[in-house]
């Protein structure tokens, strides 16, 4: 066989040579669990699967996301698509890339090519002043949707997203275990549901830790590296010594700034940037960040669309999947 060998493929897995060959065949005596670990050690090593070992797909869901380029959407777009192949189902991926099509026209789309559902990521149902009919349609109609980080109370619809309430929480705890108090939050555009929470989020717990409010910084920018660098600077501007970013893009443009005001990361300010998306474990320093699973809200959101594909009904309303704080180099004690 070209690629990897038998012996490859059964130290990737776990599983002897035997056990490899047996389910390469077809052959009976494998559990399930096993069997997935082999055809994911196939995956993983890049060996194409046999026609008898690939997925039968059954139909299309389409997956709508803001954009690629941000580190986090990839990762959604990775694990949806992995988890609907795995559910037989092909994915088709659509970008809101800034002149491309809107979510309105991705729907009519998806709807003309009898797509059986669709996963919405950060869509318009996470900012507050947009128009929701779209979704209406698509839930009187019957087609099957999942909206993924964002809630909006008048739909109908089953909601999942990162709890960015506990996202404050273990932020700031791990802050004022360093010794910081005068922290600032470095958020994007204020009418995203995200945004609202974090800043809630933020306030509760500077409250719950310190017991007041008073001195609380809070910045409002766009989500991106030259957003994270301006809001770090009207924050440094207000004498933090720590700063929370929305995400690990705003992070890595607030360390930048910090750096051309002439400090440095963290011996004068402490980073902390939220989503642990890949990159930020490969910046220069690894950037402390809290862990959104994306895995875990891609599975569920894949498992709750492919439940109402098959008849089952809709639980409507949000669940909310806590996060997890990284600790990595971009955060330390607070200067004296």
């Amino acid at each position: 066989m070209e690629g990897p060998t038998l012996a490859d493929i059964a130290e990737q897995a776990g599983v002897s040579q035997a056990t490899v060959s047996r389910v390469l065949n077809d052959k009976p005596g494998v559990s399930e669990a096993t069997r997935q670990a082999v055809l994911t050690a196939l995956d993983v090593l890049g060996y194409v699967r046999p026609a008898h070992l690939r997925p039968i797909t059954t139909g299309m869901i389409g997956l709508i996301v803001p954009e690629l380029v941000n580190p986090i959407f990839a990762a959604y777009a990775q694990a949806v698509e992995t988890d609907t192949a795995r559910a037989g189902f092909a994915t088709l991926v659509c970008t809101q890339a800034p002149g491309g099509m809107r979510e309105d026209q991705y729907f009519e789309v998806l709807r003309s090519r009898q797509a059986a559902g669709i996963i919405i990521v950060s869509g318009s149902h996470a900012d507050t002043t947009a128009d929701l009919s779209t979704y209406r349609t698509l839930i009187d109609v019957g087609l099957p949707i999942v909206l993924v980080n964002g809630f909006a109370p008048g739909l109908e619809a089953p909601f999942i997203s990162d709890d960015d309430a506990s996202a404050m929480d273990q932020a700031i705890d791990h802050l004022a275990t360093l010794g910081h108090r005068r922290i600032g939050l470095a958020l994007g555009p204020a009418r995203y549901v995200p945004v609202r929470r974090k800043e809630a989020g933020f306030r509760a717990a500077m409250i719950r830790r310190f017991g007041t409010d008073e001195g609380i910084r809070v910045a409002y920018s766009i989500y991106s590296a030259t957003g994270g660098g301006q809001a770090a600077a009207d924050l440094l501007g207000e004498g933090v010594t720590a700063i929370i970013c929305a995400s690990d893009i705003m992070a890595m443009g607030a360390i930048r700034s910090i750096r051309a005001h002439g400090l440095s990361v963290p011996d004068d300010v402490s980073v902390i940037g939220c989503d642990d998306s890949p990159v930020s474990r490969y910046w220069d320093p690894g950037v402390t960040s809290v862990r959104q699973n994306v895995d875990l809200i891609a599975s569920m959101a894949v498992s709750t669309l492919v439940g109402q594909i098959h008849g089952e009904s809709a639980q409507t309303g949000e669940r909310l999947v806590r996060p997890d704080l990284v600790i990595r180099s971009t955060t330390g004690p607070a200067r004296s």
